[in-house]
This record gives C-alpha cells, structure tokens and sequence, in this order.
C-alpha cells in the first residue's frame, strides 16, 4: 500500500478532525463510495495522530463515518 506525507497545520487538524466528527456523510455530495471511504480514514487518522483519546462519542462517530 502506498502513503502520502500531507503537512497541515495542527490547528487546521483540529478543525478538520472536528468538522469530520460532526458531519453527516451521507449529506455530503459524493460521486463514488470511495470519496466517502476517504474521508472516514482521514478522521480516524486524524484521530489518532492528534492523540484524541478513545471514547464511546468518538467511536461511535467512526462507525457512523464508515457506515456505507
């Protein structure tokens, strides 16, 4: 698998991490399942490099994320 190095600043992380938790995905205008996918990676990434602690709002939120 490949990987690519994006640098953000942490407070546009933050407010991207923070926009993913609160966002219905299923509103957001996609044009294939795999642009949907992508975010929901970008959040649990996001989660875990800004060292968000693991709780039941947030977790439940993934599944919500991942949910196709």
């Amino acid at each position: 698998m490949d990987f690519v190095d994006v640098r953000l600043w942490s407070a546009d992380a933050v407010v991207l991490f923070d926009w993913l938790l609160r966002v219905d995905l299923d509103s957001v205008p996609v044009e294939h399942p795999a642009q949907r996918q992508a975010l929901a990676d970008l959040f649990g990434r996001l989660g875990h490099v800004l060292d968000v602690p693991s709780t039941k709002q947030l977790n439940e939120a993934f599944d919500a994320l991942t949910q196709t």
